[in-house]
């Protein structure tokens, strides 16, 4: 039994507090890597995931990205801290809690692209401009961020 699901067998559904990590891969064509999700079912996301106890927000990323995509992620880059009351999220069981989400980018990574099939159906290199309708929102956000904040890197250049 992994630590969320010892935490639940404690607390019950009742609102927690869980921290992850979602990770920006961009190829060298400016397009991010998505992959159509198993939860929620069919929504487009970042990969990622949660923290296990005594892990780093950067290994969380890279575990959770190797775990979705087979890839080995490099240098990682912060993008953003994603918390509060806009984060709350209910699963299907019933589980409720609020998700605190640190974003990372990179452009580092190596090996062969395969996906895992209990995390997704898909995974799929996008340019930023084309992103699906069926996207997590909160990943949205995320990605939209990161496309603003690299705009105005460019605009200070």
């Amino acid at each position: 039994m992994g630590y969320i699901e010892e935490l639940r067998s404690l607390v019950g559904t009742r609102p927690i507090n869980l921290v992850g990590s979602t990770v920006i891969l961009t190829d060298g064509e400016g397009r991010i890597l998505l992959q159509k999700r198993t939860f929620p079912v069919g929504k487009w996301g970042l990969p990622g995931g949660l923290m296990e106890l005594g892990e780093s927000a950067e290994e969380t990323g890279r575990r959770e990205v190797k775990e979705e995509t087979n890839l080995e992620v490099g240098r990682l880059k912060l993008v953003n801290v994603y918390s509060g009351q806009d984060q709350y999220i209910e699963a299907e069981n019933g589980d409720q809690f609020y998700s605190v989400t640190v974003c990372f980018h990179s452009e580092e990574f190596e090996g062969q692209l395969k996906l895992q099939r209990s995390e997704g159906t898909k995974l799929e290199f996008i340019c930023p401009k084309d992103l699906p309708d069926d996207m997590v929102a909160s990943h949205r956000k995320m990605v939209e961020d990161f496309m603003k904040n690299k705009k105005n890197q460019k605009d200070d250049a």
